[in-house]
């Protein structure tokens, strides 16, 4: 069983990635429980691991902690730095981390600043993570907090697409994010009420969405709902991205396959279809009360972890517990949605 140690230390904090809805509430709580009850001194480091490799931080204090609750975004701010690709990158954070004279740091972040996180541990650095995103991918959790916010705001646009969809006979295809999973098209196209969802976890053809439109047509429904992942693989095309460039993890820009397939549909069945891309909006603000509170539980979860030297762990939900988890095994891969969950969805696809 793991000691929990009362002294105080010096602890440094930075969110990585792309902003999420609950950012604030997990540093909110990081700080106002650290500083309450352990006395820790915190150091906020700017935009990500570009803050630690190049100095640029903030002390972190119960002021700046004050009214950031329901914000959404990072107070910290956040970037895609990826010390594996800066020349001495790891080096300078290691070297920096010591010339700040911190005894930890909590990192909160997705996949990519997970891993990142991972290999500091290797490297001795004593490190805590926050599994931070929309697209609720990270293994060894249940969930992730801006996921729920995320489908909130898909979902709201769904309801908002079938009044317009239904009134002109259109049919609407929705692309919302989703790289590598599409939790945010199965649990909005599911509340929505979509007629058809397509994700990168189950890929399928142009005829399969058609058939299900002419369908609709046949009973008189002279609209339907498509709801898209960003990253979801149709078998004629594969997956579109809009640049092959990368970013410094790797990552290509995806999106397109909306505005793509509306135009397919249109041509093959007559009826006028439109794309709508959700993109950003759904990562912007204010988090929903369970993100709130499962970001604090978190945050406070973390800074406990921190005393006890549970270091190469993160936070984890567990049913309905807050755990830790080792960092590897949420990174190892991307969690993927599951075959039950997916067919809910497919129960209404006709």
């Amino acid at each position: 069983m793991s000691v929990l140690i009362v002294i105080q230390m010096r602890i440094g904090v930075l969110t990585g990635g792309g902003d999420c809805p609950g950012l604030n509430a997990v540093i909110r709580a990081i700080g106002r429980k650290g500083i309450v009850q352990y006395k820790d001194e915190f150091i906020g480091l700017k935009n990500g691991w570009a803050g630690l490799m190049n100095l640029n931080y903030i002390n972190l204090e119960r002021k700046n902690l004050s009214g950031i609750l329901h914000l959404g975004g990072t107070i910290l701010g956040s970037s895609r730095t990826n010390p594996e690709k800066e020349e001495g990158g790891y080096e300078r954070a290691i070297e920096n981390f010591k010339k700040l004279k911190l005894d930890a740091l909590i990192v909160i972040g997705g996949n990519d600043t997970l891993g990142v996180a991972q290999k500091l541990h290797e490297m001795d650095i004593p490190v805590v993570g926050v599994p931070k995103t929309i697209d609720n991918d990270i293994c060894a959790t249940d969930m992730t907090f801006g996921f729920d916010t995320a489908v909130s705001i898909a979902t709201e646009a769904i309801d908002r697409l079938h009044t317009t969809a239904e009134s002109h006979h259109r049919c609407m295809v929705v692309e919302v994010m989703g790289r590598h999973a599409g939790w945010i098209a199965t649990y909005s196209g599911i509340a929505g009420g979509a007629d058809f969802i397509l994700i990168p976890e189950e890929p399928c053809t142009v005829d399969d969405i058609i058939e299900v439109v002419k369908g609709r047509i046949e009973r008189g429904k002279l609209f339907s709902i498509i709801v898209v992942a960003e990253g979801a693989t149709l078998l004629e095309t594969g997956v579109l991205a809009q640049s092959k460039e990368m970013d410094d993890f790797g990552n290509v820009r995806l999106g397109g396959i909306g505005d793509g397939l509306a135009r397919v549909i249109e041509k093959r069945t007559g009826i006028e279809s439109r794309a709508v891309v959700l993109g950003h909006v759904q990562r912007g603000g204010t988090p929903t009360a369970y993100d709130r509170v499962l970001g604090t539980k978190y945050g406070i979860a973390a800074i406990d972890m921190v005393h006890k030297g549970e270091f190469g762990m993160m936070t984890a939900l567990q049913g309905t517990k807050v755990r830790p988890a080792p960092i590897l095994d949420g990174i190892k891969e991307s969690k993927a949605v599951d075959k039950e969950t997916y067919e809910v969805a497919k129960a209404f696809f006709e």
